[in-house]
């Protein structure tokens, strides 16, 4: 975990395949999502290399995050980096001022960050394709334990801000980047 930026960082980094690069994917964005979002979730679990990953069962939330997956493997499949980030960013709204003090709106600060680093890449031979798969459901069990840990830290309960708004699965605007090579993809 990070804390540069003023608010927490916290960092994934998974190597994959082209055959688990969608399933993995999706299985830690539900799993962040699992753990930050604070309305009414309905849970579900999600197997992905035999390591159960928490999920939500909320269709705008499974919209955003295969939207999102897709985004990243068209990006990986039709450019020359196999390089890429998806960022989930939590925020709260606050009330924006002037130089006067003077209210003019909103703005959404960052409360804490997802970093997901992923590249993707192959395996050459079956025997180097079971230590890769192995080696990624050891990365999967860890990166929960990671989210497990900093969601139940004291550092990771005081970055969420006060709920004031109970409505919606998230009191809080949820922001999901894709960039790959460097670039942002839509």
């Amino acid at each position: 975990m990070n804390q540069d930026n003023g608010h927490p960082t916290v960092t994934i980094d998974l190597v994959l395949d082209r055959h688990t690069t969608k399933d993995v994917l999706q299985g830690v964005l539900h799993a962040i999502l699992f753990h930050r979002l604070f309305g009414l979730v309905k849970p579900q679990t999600r197997e992905v290399l035999d390591v159960t990953m928490p999920g939500v069962a909320d269709p705008e939330m499974e919209g955003l995050v295969n939207d999102k997956v897709e985004a990243f493997w068209r990006g990986v499949e039709g450019g020359h980096s196999k390089r890429g980030q998806i960022t989930v960013t939590f925020a709260e709204k606050r009330p924006k001022k002037s130089w006067f003090q003077v209210y003019v709106g909103e703005e959404e600060v960052p409360w804490e960050q997802w970093v997901v680093n992923a590249e993707v890449r192959q395996p050459k031979s079956d025997r180097d394709r079971q230590q890769f798969l192995a080696t990624l459901a050891a990365t999967l069990t860890k990166a929960v334990q990671t989210m497990l840990v900093h969601t139940s830290s004291p550092a990771g309960r005081t970055a969420v801000p006060p709920i004031t708004n109970a409505a919606g699965i998230s009191p809080f605007p949820v922001r999901v980047a894709v960039s790959v090579g460097g670039v942002e993809v839509a």
